[in-house]
């Protein structure tokens, strides 16, 4: 049976109903085991994502609501659910959702993809027309299928072969690049992507303020280990290197401190 959502909200970060069910959340995970203690490179994301929020709001005004509630409707049942917007500017009646991801493959851009054509169809339930942008850090995503073959015959390959970029943007044209802000556009056919390099978060925020010494996660690399699928009542709309960040409870642990 087909999912459709309703009674759809934006509310901040202390909203009280909001709270209550990340303190739920944090009650469920001292029942579960241990989660792994963050990567470097798990850090870094998360920085990248604070360090380019910050850089939009600078170029738009950004919306305090960045917590979607909404209710879920599938099988004859109903649930709320809440999801974490990365960035919300609201602007002459159009909502515009920023995505924010720090990655070394583009396999994470087919998830973003799918995640924001959620999102904007449950925010059409209160603005006409809705914006979506993935804002994107290549922390070494291959560019083509020759970059990625040479990748696999280097000394330390990754686990599996890494989706180039060229192949991902050719497999989904609802991705559109763009290299300004202005030129992005509200279509709901189109999924704007803006590329930033580490060296432009580190211009942002300064290295010292980063984390960037990724050589040990590389010996216990679990970037290409697919996530569990979610069961809790929480969304997100982040995450970070493909990791577990990608699972919907990510918010969730960001927020509830474990992660």
């Amino acid at each position: 049976m087909a999912t459709s959502y309703a009674r759809a909200r934006l509310t901040t970060e202390d909203d009280r109903r909001y709270r209550a069910y990340v303190e739920q959340f944090k009650l469920q995970r001292k029942n579960q085991k241990a989660i792994r203690p963050p990567r470097q490179r798990d850090i870094f994301g998360s920085q990248a994502e604070a360090a380019l929020r910050d850089w939009l709001a600078t170029q738009l005004p950004l919306d305090e609501r960045r917590i979607l509630e909404y209710e879920e409707r599938r099988n004859r049942t109903a649930q709320i659910k809440y999801r974490e917007l990365d960035a919300l500017a609201i602007i002459d009646g159009v909502a515009w959702v920023f995505e924010i991801k720090a990655s070394r493959t583009a396999s994470a851009l087919r998830r973003a993809v799918a995640q924001l054509n959620e999102t904007r169809q449950i925010l059409h339930l209160l603005f006409h027309r809705v914006g979506v942008t993935i804002l994107l850090v290549d922390t070494g995503i291959p560019i083509d299928s020759a970059a990625a073959d040479a990748l696999m015959a280097s000394d330390r390959p990754p686990p599996r072969r890494p989706e180039p970029l060229s192949e991902v943007l050719t497999a989904l044209p609802q991705l559109q690049r763009i290299d300004d802000l202005a030129t992005r556009s509200p279509d709901d056919n189109q999924v704007n992507l803006m590329l930033f390099s580490v060296d432009d978060i580190i211009a942002l925020a300064g290295a010292e303020n980063l984390a960037l010494n990724w050589e040990e996660d590389d010996f216990d690399d679990e970037t290409d280990v697919e996530p569990p699928p979610a069961t809790s009542l929480f969304a997100s709309s982040s995450d970070n290197d493909d990791s577990d960040d990608d699972n919907p409870l990510a918010a969730a642990l960001r927020k509830a401190g474990l992660r």
